[in-house]
């Protein structure tokens, strides 16, 4: 009896791939959840943001006009959006034998993917905030004393209210040993903060100033094992989103199998130098067997 491959089959291999790949890239790119977005509304190719600067409020005498007229000094940041993907190909055989467990890895591993290049994309940018002067140095430790500084300097510099620290999970590490704060035990994300996406790479509040961290294995260390996290406000960056994520099926009937293509239309952008800044510190592995 000969075997044969129904568009009902593939169409329900393609919905658990989907579902699971939906599921990781939502939840593997915790860089990206830090941020502000934006959408590209229908028909647009392009958004300007507006920054306007300080307003000095004066003094006032009775009777006297109002003299200090005030220049907004407006700037435009435009923000626009480019395609990124990637493809499979399931083939017959593989939907013949229908199992689902290989979807799901199908899947995963096209979120892993998606998630992994948004993530990257978010990561880029943490060294050019700043101005692109870091806070830290190579081979220095981020310990709690570092943290309380890097908390400071962002208070005293006014990058905002909703603080986060971000960085490799190596260089966190100094901090957890050292007992100033423990994993599980510091309390749940922050309200404002989607508890969904970033609970699992929630490393703890900050000793100082009660600032969130998330660890983030997307940051990679450089040849002398130092990485670039950041401490920034949720405005210091932003993600303009025209499509978050579509996938399309062709048939291929020469590779006997089915081509899945998953896109997605997006821009990461720098909203706001002011408002963040550069972590250098070392990332080396900590030792196990010490």
């Amino acid at each position: 009896m000969p075997q044969t491959t129904s568009t009902g089959n593939l169409a329900k291999a393609q919905r658990t791939m989907i579902g699971q790949m939906l599921y990781t890239t939502e939840h593997n790119a915790p860089a990206m959840a830090l941020v502000t977005r934006m959408r590209l509304r229908r028909g647009a190719s392009s958004v300007d943001v507006p920054k306007a600067g300080q307003i000095t409020v004066s003094d006032l005498v009775e009777g006297q006009d109002i003299t200090d007229e005030q220049n907004l000094g407006m700037e435009f940041t435009t923000l626009t959006t480019s395609e990124v993907g990637a493809k499979v190909v399931v083939t017959d055989k593989l939907v013949r034998q229908m199992q689902p467990d290989v979807f799901k890895v199908i899947g995963r591993q096209l979120g892993d993917g998606m998630a992994r290049k948004k993530d990257e994309d978010v990561i880029a940018l943490y060294g050019s905030l700043n101005g692109g002067t870091a806070l830290g140095a190579a081979g220095a430790t981020f310990n709690v004393a570092h943290a309380a500084a890097a908390y400071t300097h962002a208070v005293a510099n006014k990058f905002g209210t909703k603080l986060s620290i971000v960085h490799h999970p190596n260089a966190l590490y100094s901090i957890i040993n050292s007992g100033a704060i423990t994993p599980g035990a510091s309390g749940p994300v922050d309200a404002g903060w989607s508890r969904d996406l970033l609970q699992r790479f929630f490393a703890g509040l900050a000793p100082v100033g009660g600032v969130p961290m998330f660890h983030d294995g997307n940051i990679e260390a450089d040849n002398d094992g130092d990485a670039v996290g950041v401490i920034a406000d949720e405005g210091a960056l932003v993600v303009l989103e025209s499509v978050t994520m579509r996938t399309e099926r062709q048939r291929d009937a020469s590779l006997r199998g089915t081509e899945v293509v998953i896109t997605a239309d997006y821009g990461v952008f720098e909203l706001d130098d002011s408002r963040g800044a550069p972590l250098k510190y070392d990332a080396t592995p900590p030792s196990t067997s010490e």
